[in-house]
This record gives C-alpha cells, structure tokens and sequence, in this order.
C-alpha cells in the first residue's frame, strides 16, 4: 500500500474549468472518501489518479513519485467500477485470475492466489460459476476480488454499489469495510451517498462544482461543517439551518427566531467564541442536526450541562414513524426543522409543545459568505 498525494489538480475542457484546484494527501492504510452531487468533478478526479483521464495542471504522486506521465498500467492502481465489467464466459475463478494470466503468471501461483482472495471474500464456493449465476452483490465482490488479487499500491472504487438494491448496499458496505480494516489498504472511493461516506471514510473530501469544500473525518464533517452546503449535504435527515438573529443578554447571547408574524422564539445560548460573539446584533443561520432535539423522557443529543440545553415551543408539522425512532418537522418561530424523536412519540399534526435543545452542537454560519462562524 502506498500514500497518494493530489496537489493543485485541475482539469480543463477548453475554456471550461471541470476540477479548480483540488490539494487531497491521502495517508498509507486511510480510506478518503469522495462525495458530493452529480458533476461535482469526484469521478474525473479518480479518473485522473488512475491514469484514464489527463491532467491540465497539478501532480499526482502515489508514494511520493509523481505518476502524470505514466500509463494506467504502469501506476500500481486497481479500480472497481460502477458496473462489475465481469467478462460473461468465464467463471468466477478466471475473471479473478485474468490480469494474473495476462502478465504470465505461473498458474500455481495464479490459483493459489486467486483461492486466497476468495477465501477473503467468501466466494470458494461460487469459483466454478459464470457470472450469470450471481447476485448482483457476488457479482460486485467478484469485481472486487480481480482488483483484490493484484495487490496494487492503491484501491480506486467509482460507485461500486450504485447497483445494487438497499439491502445488498447495507451488506456490501460493512464487506467493504471488514476489507479495509483487514488489508489496511489504501482506498479512494467516491460516491453520491453521504451514508456510504460517514459510515465507510476515515475522511471525507466533500465537493462541488468542481472545488473542494471541506476535507476532515467523518466526526469533524458532521458536527461542524465549513459551510451550508456542508451542512445540508452530510447527514440523514439534513442538518436544519434556520435563519436568525444574536442578541445581546447581560454577558451572553440569544437566538432570535422569528418569521412574518409568528410569535417570536428566543433561545439563550451557552458561552460562545469570540467570533461569534463579534455577531452580536447581526443576522446568522443557525444548524442543529435532528437528533438535538428531544421531548420527553430520552435526552436530546450529547449535553453536558443545563446551560447547553434549552426548552424551545414548537408546533407539530408533519410525523414520519421509521421504527427505531420518529422524525417529526417542527414549525419554531415561523421556520420549519427536523427533530429526532422516540418512537412512541404521541402528538399529531398542529399539536404544541415544549421540545428540549441541546446546543452542544449548535452551529452558526455567515448568510452573506454562508461559512461557518468559528
């Protein structure tokens, strides 16, 4: 396995700037994460890692060696593609085995180390199949096994569970990660799914239109995006950002939430940074993820104290029952929010009541940058 350094890479159609500079070092062993929306450039930036697409400016190392120049074939890279490109005539065992064949590999070795990645994989079994007798995910992990078995410096993944039905997606992510953990390999993955991304990166690298917006851990990603978009991108159900207003009280702060004519909501904050207590009297918008809000008995979030939370009046939109828990959109102050509820949760559409905050995680963003205040 090798690290993978991405420095100051950007990509032209003629006039038209596709990647705008993307600087990404990827550790030996780290598994990065690439997602954002449909064009957003993470699949050209793959591309480019793998040697199918050229650069227009910027270098591409992989362990420290610049690789620009160099044919896909010569970069030590394996990539698994959205569709499994499986060849239908042969069978599992010789799919996996055919790069091995193609470079003249002793056939000894090539089925000892085909039997190897199987065992990995849990396909013994089905090595004698074609792959019109599997699964969609048998199929996925035997395109996986024929990147597997090369045992290239870098993994590149391009959606591989793009296909597959919801189920098969849940099983074929946690198989993704019993590999990483087990190889400790070196993985570049994209994908749309900000699920896929928080449940499967050691980092996420979150893009758009062509920029790279944030690059941090699934944690840092989560609790304290660097902007809106961030914010409402990452996270199921989205973060809700609610337009606001930072008051001064005494020594500290209140958010005031209000919209037309709907009573006005006053919510006192706990302590906050300087740079946000240079907002004081200015406009914000204010992100709370869904799971801060509680009624009842369950605590909301992860406080540490009374002074982080806060009992704010809220009105009953719309109840969406998903089993372990309730989603339930609020209306507070004239603007409308996600709360993650308990599962018997017993009030209905246009019921009032009093809901816990926990502000713990609070976020505030500048409306006229849409950056994170920190």
């Amino acid at each position: 396995m090798a690290s993978l350094e991405i420095d100051g890479v950007k990509k032209r159609f003629g006039a038209q700037e596709i990647l705008k500079g993307i600087d990404i070092s990827v550790d030996t062993g780290e598994f990065l994460v690439l997602v954002g929306p449909s064009g957003c450039g993470k699949s050209t930036l793959l591309n480019m890692i793998a040697g199918v697409d050229t650069i227009s400016e910027g270098e591409i190392r992989v362990a420290g060696a610049r690789v620009n120049e160099l044919h896909p074939s010569e970069r030590d890279i394996a990539m698994v593609f959205q569709s499994y490109a499986l060849y239908p005539n042969m069978t599992v065992e010789q799919n996996i085995g055919f790069s091995m064949e193609m470079h003249k590999v002793p056939k000894a070795e090539r089925l000892a180390a085909v039997r190897e990645v199987a065992k990995i994989l849990q396909l013994e079994e089905l090595l004698k199949r074609r792959p019109s007798q599997l699964s969609g995910g048998q199929r996925q992990r035997v395109a996986m096994g024929r990147a597997l078995v090369r045992k290239p410096k870098i993994f590149l993944f391009d959606e591989p569970l793009s296909n597959l039905d919801a189920h098969l997606r849940v099983d074929m992510r946690t198989e993704i990660k019993k590999l990483h953990q087990r190889l400790y390999a070196t993985i570049v993955y994209v994908t749309h799914d900000q699920i896929e991304a928080m449940t499967l990166a050691t980092r996420i690298a979150v893009m758009r239109a062509g920029e790279l917006l944030q690059l941090g851990t699934p944690a840092q990603i989560y609790n304290r995006p660097a902007n809106t978009f961030v914010a409402a991108f990452m996270g199921s159900p989205r973060m809700s950002l609610i337009p606001a207003r930072l008051v001064p009280q005494g020594e500290g702060l209140v958010l005031e939430i209000q919209r037309g004519d709907r009573p006005k909501v006053s919510i006192p904050l706990p302590p906050q940074p300087p740079a946000v207590q240079a907002f004081a009297g200015r406009e914000v918008i204010a992100g709370l993820r869904a799971e801060a809000i509680s009624n009842g008995s369950r605590p909301a979030g992860n406080g540490n104290g009374a002074q982080r939370r806060a009992v704010v009046d809220g009105q009953v939109v719309v109840i969406e029952p998903t089993g372990p828990d309730t989603l339930v959109v609020l209306n507070v102050g004239g603007y409308e929010l996600t709360a993650r509820l308990e599962p018997d949760f017993d009030l209905h559409p246009g019921d009032r009541a009093e809901f816990k905050f926990d502000l713990t995680n609070l976020v505030l963003f500048d409306p006229s940058t849409e950056k994170l205040i920190a």
